[in-house]
């Protein structure tokens, strides 16, 4: 389900926990991960931008 939300794969995201990024995510077994869709859907919200680089430059 968050693949298809964020088109990511089930190893970049393991990478995302494992790095302290990513949405929200809860394990209630060692082998378990969850993700809640309004939180997925929230932090793919949270990283809207308006252009590709951090400084626009005007010509």
């Amino acid at each position: 389900m968050v693949g298809e939300i964020t088109g990511m794969s089930t190893g970049a995201l393991a990478q995302l926990r494992y790095t302290g990024g990513g949405p929200r995510f809860y394990k209630p077994t060692p082998k378990t991960v969850l993700y809640k869709r309004s939180e997925v859907i929230a932090w793919v919200e949270a990283s809207a931008q308006d252009r590709t680089s951090s400084s626009a430059s005007y010509a």
